[in-house]
């Protein structure tokens, strides 16, 4: 059946009640699970992995390099960008002016980069509420394109002033970093087209190609109209039709088009293999949509999410990252329910999701934190301080 590409202006007529805050944390806590999930088979065969844990692979946290349950860079990047977002938003309304995102984002960054144990020049950035917790800065296996690429911003010594950018590419990486951090634009964003848009310049501050960009555009625009009240299929296909309006979207469009033909038959890692590794952004989202998109069979929300996760880390690949772009769609479409109590109570950093899932809601909701004078309060803009 033809690709028809709906109205990704309908998506936003959906929208009863924006955010759902069970569905922000879970679309948070869903990706941490995943990278969680993941980080410890991130690269083993599958064949190494059903050796080790039997033939299902892992079924729940197990230790890796870190204790079971413990995030990755990937997670790390995930809040600095939810953080980066909330400071956007409450400088905009502090100040009456925007346009100042990208260089926030750039910027958080940059705070997480010195925490990383590498030489950079002092930066003036905004700290923020993250550096409180040691396990979003701590050094995880950060990627060798992010630390790259943030290296040469910090060189300039101008933190909120982005040097990678969509017309202006830092490198020519379609790694999939970029990917498997966006997932707050689609909450931060107003429309499908907004979440695009901003999910792919967050990526294009470390990633020059296309489609280490285009799939976080795609992502963006998924979580939002999740977020928004649509069903995976219907948001996915509207953030697929914004995709094709793109200039150099073939390659992402054909592996998402992969992805949506082989959900129809019943899921397998050697199926999922055969859409790549997940080491690079069309390949990651593309491998995230399958694992989902398979796994709704499955009807109650904690099977799909118990299937889906396991179908998305389960295999040779970039497990984490796989693991946590599938949690982030799940989370975003079923809310905490579609993950087991014991994924959730046992994840490192559930309290720091927790907490920065709260503010998403409060900032991004109807009625954000407003002092006597129509202000940001001077708590949030001391929480949220400009860099």
């Amino acid at each position: 059946m033809p690709f028809v590409p709906p109205d990704p202006r309908e998506i936003r007529m959906l929208r009863p009640s924006y955010p759902d805050p069970d569905r922000v944390l879970g679309c948070l806590l869903g990706g941490a699970i995943g990278d969680a999930l993941g980080a410890p088979v991130e690269g083993v065969p599958l064949a190494e992995i059903r050796r080790r844990y039997g033939p299902d692979g892992i079924t729940g946290y197990v230790p890796g390099r870190l204790p079971a349950g413990s995030i990755t860079d990937d997670t790390q990047l995930t809040m600095f960008t939810v953080q980066a977002l909330v400071q956007a938003s409450v400088r905009a309304r502090a100040r009456g002016i925007g346009g100042a995102t990208p260089g926030l984002l750039q910027s958080a960054y940059l705070t997480w980069l010195g925490g990383q144990g590498v030489r950079m020049p002092p930066q003036h950035s905004a700290f923020g509420p993250l550096t409180m917790d040691p396990a979003m800065t701590s050094r995880r296996a950060p990627g060798r394109t992010v630390l790259s690429a943030l290296l040469k911003a910090a060189e300039r010594q101008r933190p909120g002033w982005p040097l990678g950018t969509v017309d202006e590419p830092i490198n020519d990486s379609k790694g999939c970093m970029g990917v498997v951090r966006a997932a707050p634009c689609g909450i931060a964003a107003g429309s499908a087209e907004r979440a695009f848009e901003l999910g792919r310049q967050a990526a294009a501050l470390t990633h020059g190609h296309p489609d280490g960009q285009l799939p976080a555009g795609v992502l963006a625009a998924t979580v939002h109209g999740l977020l928004s009240g649509a069903g995976l299929r219907e948001s996915l296909d509207a953030a697929r039709a914004l995709l094709r309006e793109q200039r150099r979207h073939r390659e992402t469009s054909r592996a998402l088009d992969r992805a949506v033909e082989m959900a129809a038959e019943p899921p397998t890692p050697e199926r999922l293999e055969t859409l790549g590794g997940g080491w690079t952004g069309e390949e990651a989202l593309a491998i995230g949509v399958y694992a989902a998109l398979a796994a709704e069979r499955e009807g109650a929300p904690e099977a799909v999410g118990r299937r889906g996760l396991l179908l998305a880390v389960n295999h040779s690949g970039d497990s984490d990252s796989t693991g946590a772009v599938c949690g982030n769609l799940l989370g975003a479409r079923y809310g905490t329910a579609a993950f087991p109590s014991a994924w959730r109570d046992g994840l490192e950093v559930r309290g720091t999701v927790a907490a920065m899932a709260d503010d998403c809601v409060q900032e991004f909701g109807p009625n954000p934190p407003t002092g006597d004078y129509g202000e940001p309060p001077l708590s949030w803009l001391m929480r949220y301080p400009e860099a």
